[in-house]
């Protein structure tokens, strides 16, 4: 094990998939609990569609991947947002429009340009080959604003999450706090795009959460656990990917899929017991 670990790390390609990787699924996960209680889970998917759109616009108008897609997802996130909230479309319908038609824009302009390449390819079910230099740079700086704003708002969405109502009548502005949650989660969608894909995304920030819940009963308790499981998952599914030559994504998601049957197994006997 301690070989692998060993030439794994030789390899630069995959520390930076790992550095990135490491800040992506803690962002997705504490951000993941919060969307996953106030029932916004399904956001990430409808905004990882919109990312896949963007990202071949980009492509194909031959501009940064990144500098294209952070704006137009920040954007789609804000109008879901508003859409599940002020219009007589629902939540559910307004995620499956805006996915579904930024997905259709997407693969008219592949069959109108570049055709179905390797990039495309990547943006769909995520390669951790796709990290450039200034991809790390860009995602390290994103996701330390994540992470320091969450903490500071930490009550803020804690409040939100649990009773908006309650928030308000105290004077928090939910709509303002509710269009920060959308903000991260938008940013944290783009950045793990890159290596888990737009199909697969959406399951860094639901699996760490409900995993969680599987066990733990309290707010905090469950962004803790979600955290350090969500770090741990990644870590064995990079591993596992780079021993049996699988799709770094798919890797991820099985880990977390077997973490969540064992979680589930043992929130069974607690019951029981």
């Amino acid at each position: 094990m301690n070989n692998v670990l060993a030439e794994m790390f030789s390899y630069p390609f995959l520390t930076r998939a790992l550095i990135v990787g490491t800040l992506v699924a803690l962002c997705a996960a504490l951000l993941g609990v919060s969307l996953v209680l106030k029932r916004y889970s399904m956001i990430g998917d409808g905004l990882s569609h919109v990312g896949f759109g963007a990202m071949v616009i980009a492509t194909a108008l031959n501009v940064a991947p990144l500098v294209v897609a952070i704006p137009v997802v920040v954007l789609a996130a804000f109008l879901l947002l508003r859409l599940s909230q002020n219009s007589k479309i629902k939540g559910d319908a307004a995620i499956a429009l805006i996915s579904t038609s930024a997905l259709a824009v997407g693969v008219m302009i592949i069959s109108m340009t570049t055709g179905m390449n390797t990039d495309v390819y990547n943006y769909m079910f995520g390669s951790i080959l796709a990290m450039s230099e200034n991809d790390v740079r860009l995602s390290i700086v994103l996701s330390a604003i994540v992470l320091v704003l969450f903490v500071v708002f930490y009550n803020r969405i804690f409040a939100i999450t649990f009773d908006e109502t309650f928030a308000q009548a105290t004077g928090t502005k939910a709509g303002l706090y509710n269009m920060m949650l959308a903000f991260l989660t938008a940013i944290t969608i783009v950045l793990g795009m890159r290596m888990m894909g737009a199909m697969l995304i959406s399951s860094l920030i639901i699996f760490p959460a409900l995993t969680s819940m599987r066990v733990c009963k309290t707010f905090k308790s469950v962004m803790i656990n979600a955290a350090i499981l969500s770090i741990f998952c990644f870590f064995v599914g990079i591993l596992l990917s780079y021993v049996f030559a699988t799709p770094t994504g798919a890797s991820v998601v099985v880990v977390n899929i077997v973490m969540f049957l064992i979680y589930s197994g043992i929130g069974f006997v607690k019951e029981r017991g």
